[in-house]
């Protein structure tokens, strides 16, 4: 019978394949053809490669179970175990050459998710989690840090580039952060960033409008890690929605003031 150990082992080995691949893509410096999606949306062959070979590694392990990737399968319904993959987060950043990206899978069955895995593979780092035991980064535990004054905190957050009519109220939450916390960081890869929240480089993160494969393995690397995760009101409806607040526990209550005031329902 596999166990969550085994489902976290799985996650890192398929994310280290897709990383081995983008790597090489990478360091290459051969252009790659770039389709477009949609608004600010982009996707290359090496999307395509490296999710290949993250489906290509579970396949060869779990047969029976479902996998909702962007590329291939963004609709794939839930079954008893569902992997969920982002096989290039960060594609923006690839084209333009930006060494950060990030190859992220997370596995979920009936009572939410079980293992996760986000592979930096320019960095050779794997950030690594399962459900009840504990986050670790290359095999080492880590933890969130946890300022309990945000204007010592420093918070990674991403542009609503696909949700542009919420923008307005983001920027509102924007100007409050800026003038709350110690610095904001954009990095163009929202897996890296629950990845570094999770092991403390950064304090806090948060985003609006992202998708289930952005976030779903960071979201369970930050609670393993000791850390809080909701959606901007505070409820848990991120993996739906993406909108997303992480940080520690004293500092995601303040984060959360913020988000809630922006973002909450107007009254006329």
């Amino acid at each position: 019978m596999s166990t969550p150990e085994t489902f976290e082992s799985v996650a890192c080995e398929a994310a280290r394949a897709a990383g081995r691949l983008v790597r090489a893509r990478f360091d290459g410096g051969r252009p790659v053809s770039v389709e477009r999606k949609g608004l600010h949306d982009f996707v290359t062959a090496v999307d395509r490669e490296a999710e290949a070979a993250v489906i290509a590694h579970l396949r060869s392990r779990f047969p029976d179970h479902a996998v909702m990737s962007e590329e291939a399968s963004p609709e794939a319904s839930a079954a008893d175990h569902r992997w969920i993959v982002d096989p290039l987060d960060g594609t923006t950043n690839f084209i333009h050459g930006v060494p950060l990206f990030a190859v992220s899978v997370a596995l979920e069955d009936r009572q939410g998710l079980v293992a996760g895995a986000i592979h930096d593979p320019l960095r050779q780092e794997t950030f690594h989690a399962r459900r009840a035991g504990g986050a670790r980064l290359n095999g080492q535990p880590i933890r969130c840090s946890d300022p309990e004054d945000p204007h010592e905190a420093l918070v990674a957050t991403g542009f609503p580039f696909r949700e542009l009519s919420r923008l307005d109220r983001y920027l509102e939450a924007f100007a409050a952060f800026v003038r709350t916390t110690a610095g904001l960081r954009r990095a163009g890869s929202a897996s890296i960033d629950l990845a570094y929240t999770a092991c403390g480089r950064y304090d806090g993160f948060w985003e609006i409008g992202l998708s289930r494969w952005d976030i779903a393995a960071g979201v369970l690397i930050v609670r393993e890690a000791g850390g809080r995760v909701t959606d901007v009101l505070g409820g848990e409806t991120m993996l739906d929605s993406g909108d997303i607040v992480a940080a520690g526990a004293r500092l995601h209550v303040r984060m959360l003031e913020l988000t809630r005031n922006a973002f909450g329902e107007r009254r006329p």
